[in-house]
């Protein structure tokens, strides 16, 4: 069974920082891309980035480039994403998604074959 767990979510005031966690299970981890995407409050779908299986190759939305950092330990099957310099229009909930392959989905939402439960990030004024 496939399962993507996230944690780390929380409240920061802007200008904060927070680092965020996925935990894989039941997927070859180390053979496939991931991605963190996230649902803004009433809002659709939003992908914010990409890594590669190797972590060699990384992928950010104009949104949050220069203030994330995606990375990943394979021998732990654990994503994170670094979030730092956080705006109030960060606040969403985040999910580690992939497509259990090394396609790339990006924006593609109906790509994604697996997704996380979520972790809620909220950043006030």
């Amino acid at each position: 069974e496939v399962q993507l767990v996230e944690s780390g979510g929380g409240s920061v005031q802007s200008g904060g920082s927070l680092r965020i966690s996925c935990v894989a299970s039941g997927l070859d981890f180390s053979r496939i891309h991931m991605s963190w995407v996230r649902r803004p409050p009433g809002s659709g779908f939003e992908w914010i980035s990409s890594i590669s299986e190797d972590g060699g190759s990384t992928y950010y939305a104009e949104s949050v480039k220069g203030r994330f950092t995606v990375s990943r330990d394979n021998a732990k099957n654990t994503l994170y994403l670094q979030m730092n310099s956080l705006k109030t229009e960060d606040t969403a909930e985040y999910f580690c998604a992939t497509t259990n392959s090394r396609i790339w989905a990006g924006y593609h939402e109906e790509r994604y074959n697996y997704w996380g439960q979520g972790t809620q990030v909220t950043v006030s004024s």
